[in-house]
């Protein structure tokens, strides 16, 4: 019997189970294959005693209409920094990943298929540089990924933020007010960029390019006429001004290093008061709602086919690399090729282009 083993890591993410259900019911089809998960990411096998889940066709049937990822997911610490909680309180981190190995040696586990963003897969590549049979899909709704076109999940979470400038539109004519909306997307402005176009915002404002809080402010007046009018502005989580920060604290979760980002609306409003605009204000932070619930026709399909490939990698025994999307085809990638940077939003992107074109300004 051979087996693969599939984890989940990072943020949840819609199209998580669609990924797990086609590895399963492609690995159906072939002779003598297992899947099992590992829960919460590696930490499934870390634990004592380690949590795996039987990952059969009963196990996964019509889960891939459903959000989150029903082997679990985390953030936080890993293979090879394992934290450990000292007398005194504080925690030390330490390099698990060669006991890891060894464990799945143990287990019998012949490849491993790791699904997550960037974080999760150069911790692909490390293992995979220790000799472990390790094959990545990128995971991530901020569509920040390099060497893939899009990532599932990002589809959605347009769509939801979509939906959400949509509501605020009725209200903020009502109200005559300016309605700020804060979505995710880290330092990356995509979700922010196709939002903000297909839900027809004044102003967009993205990390990619710093704004001029004086531009913003005269674009936003341009709206009003004897105090009557609106707007509607869609801010990226990691939008910062000209000179400026993006907005954030570092959290003091164990094991987690990211800077969480927030606050960027209310640093928004807050600077444009001070810039002299008088029109009522309202802030609205999507948050996680971008990532909970259920996946859009798109995702499932872009997550199906990266499941498939997944697996078909593992017969081919083809490691060390990412399943991707070069449109219109699902191709393997080096590891080595995602990791180290991030895909963001270019000044000159037809996207930008095209939302210049319509009147949407970016503060600049």
């Amino acid at each position: 019997m051979n087996r693969v083993l599939v984890a989940t890591g990072g943020g949840d993410c819609p199209g998580l189970n669609a990924v797990i259900r086609a590895i399963v019911k492609r690995a159906s089809k072939e002779k003598n294959w297992e899947v099992i998960g590992s829960v919460e990411a590696f930490n499934g096998i870390l634990r004592e005693p380690t949590e795996i889940v039987v990952l059969d066709e009963k196990r996964v049937s019509g889960i891939h209409v459903q959000g989150g990822t029903i082997i679990g997911t985390t953030n936080k610490g890993g293979p090879f920094a394992w934290p450990v909680k000292k007398p005194d309180g504080t925690y030390d981190y330490v390099d698990r990943s060669d006991e890891m190995i060894r464990k799945l040696a143990y287990m019998d586990v012949d490849a491993v298929i790791n699904i997550g963003g960037e974080g999760s897969q150069k911790i692909s590549q490390m293992l995979y540089e220790k000799g472990l049979n390790i094959i990545g899909v990128p995971k991530t709704i901020d569509n920040d990924l390099l060497a893939t076109d899009f990532t599932f999940g990002f589809q959605t979470a347009v769509q939801i933020a979509t939906e959400a400038v949509d509501k605020l539109v009725s209200t903020a004519q009502s109200h005559n007010r300016t309605l700020i909306l804060e979505v995710m997307g880290r330092y990356a402005g995509w979700i922010a960029l196709h939002a903000a176009v297909a839900g027809g915002a004044e102003v967009c404002l993205i990390p990619e390019i710093p704004y001029d809080i004086q531009k913003v402010a005269e674009r936003l007046e341009s709206r009003y006429h004897k105090g009557r009018g609106f707007a509607i502005v869609v801010i990226a989580e990691g939008a910062k001004p000209i000179g400026g920060n993006v907005a954030g604290v570092k959290s003091d979760e164990v094991g987690y290093e990211n800077l969480r980002l927030m606050g960027a609306a209310s640093r928004l409003m807050k600077e444009l008061k001070e810039a002299g605009f008088e029109a009522d204000m309202r802030e609205t932070v999507l948050g996680h709602l971008q990532r909970g619930g259920i996946p859009n026709a798109y995702d499932r399909i872009l997550a199906t086919e990266f499941g498939v490939k997944a697996f078909e990698m593992v017969l081919e025994r083809d490691f060390g690399k990412m399943v991707a999307y070069r449109h219109p085809d699902i191709v393997s990638v080096p590891l080595k090729e995602v990791i180290g940077g991030e895909k963001l939003v270019t000044p000159d992107h037809p996207l930008v282009k095209a939302a210049r074109g319509i009147g949407i300004s970016f503060g600049d």
